[in-house]
Parts: structure tokens; sequence; C-alpha cells
């Protein structure tokens, strides 16, 4: 009989699916994990199951200084416990890095993802668990953040320059599969942070071969 793959989406809004300049949010369907999920399960009878632990304003490895728990390494640890055994973990995180709050540059944010990397593969699971492989997304370019959000992200598209190639390279480094949205998808056209609904879908459009390879590995085939 045929085992359910489980693959864990750690993620910020981006990805939670917060509709530009509101705070609402778009149904599981039409969110890139949704879309992902139903294009992976086509013809599978529904082998893949898709978790998702996403938080709006959640950070790499850094505390926002107004709301408690967004500091990503901050419990994925416990979180990785908790969803094992995985087959993959998709890591979509970044762009909080670059609130006006703060003074980073892309290394810092790429030193992030380093840390949750190493954190996810020293996770304590339960003997003969499987340490899941990491897929590492950069998020999309910030593009001049306006709206209700603008000054949290004042200056931000600036300082994040770089930041694609900056999180490619760690996770070259680190051995993890490495995706650029930005070679799919841009960032809102009404706020310049987050996803419109078009590219939430375009995102999970382009996800799924790349997925689907990766779980045809843990298939042996």
């Amino acid at each position: 009989m045929p085992t359910t793959k489980h693959i864990l989406v750690y993620s910020d809004s981006l990805t939670w699916g917060i509709v530009p300049t509101t705070r609402q949010r778009l149904p599981f369907e039409e969110r890139w994990p949704g879309v992902l999920h139903a294009a992976l399960n086509t013809g599978r009878d529904g082998r893949i199951r898709l978790t998702e632990d996403c938080l709006n304003g959640r950070r790499t490895a850094f505390d926002d200084p107004y709301k408690p728990g967004r500091n990503a390494l901050s419990g994925i640890q416990q979180v990785i416990e908790a969803q094992s055994p995985l087959d993959l973990v998709i890591l979509l995180l970044g762009t909080n890095d670059f609130q006006s709050v703060h003074q980073h540059k892309p290394w810092h944010s790429a030193m992030g993802i380093s840390a949750l990397v190493h954190a996810i593969r020293t996770a304590p699971i339960e003997p003969g668990m499987p340490t899941p492989p990491i897929l590492v997304i950069a998020p999309p370019q910030l593009d001049n953040p306006r709206g209700p959000i603008g000054p949290k992200f004042a200056g931000g598209d600036i300082a994040a320059r770089g930041l694609a190639r900056a999180i490619r390279q760690v996770s070259e480094d680190a051995g993890c599969l490495f995706f650029d949205s930005n070679t799919i998808i841009t960032s809102s056209k009404h706020d310049g942070v987050h996803l419109d609904a078009d590219q939430h879908h375009a995102l999970g459009v382009a996800l799924a071969p790349v997925v689907a390879d990766l779980m045809a590995d843990r298939d042996g085939g």
C-alpha cells in the first residue's frame, strides 16, 4: 500500500496568504501551498499531505520588537519534532528581515536561513525517523513598499537587493535545493511586499514539478 508523503511549509505572510492592503486571507486553494498540494495530488489519490506553518511578520532568526514569536529559529526544532516524519521541508523566509526596524543586509538574512537549515537537520526527532530534505525559496524582491504597510518596509527594497543571490549561496553551501521565486513571480502590484492571488497560483504551479521530482526520489523512482 502506498505511503503518504508529508511536506511542511514554514514561512510568513507571503505564504499565509494575506490579501495585499487588507487583513484578510486567501483561502487555502488559492494560496501557493494549496495550488501545489492540488497539483501534487492529481492522479495520486491524496498521497501527498501538506502542512502549513506560516506566521505574519516571521523573520529568519530575528525578533520583532513589537510582537512576540516572530523569530523563525525559535521553536523550529519543536515544529519539526511535532510534524515528523517529514519527507520535505520548504522554507520561504527573508522578507520580514527587511522591515524598517532592522538594519539588515542580505548576508544577515542568508545567515538566518543557514541557521534554520542547521536547526532542522539537528531537530530531536524520534529514532528511525528521516531527516527531511530542505527546499529553500528566495522571496520576490520588495518593490517600493506602499500603502498601509509602506512605513513598516520603508527602504527595505534597497536594503534587500541581492537577497536571492545570498540565499542561493548558503543553500548551495548547505546542500539544499534552491528555487528563486523571482524567476516566476513579483511582489504585489498593490503593496510591493506580499503576493497577489495570480502570483500565488503561478508559484504553486511552478513548484509542482520541482517538488514532484523530490517526492519521486523519496519513492525511490
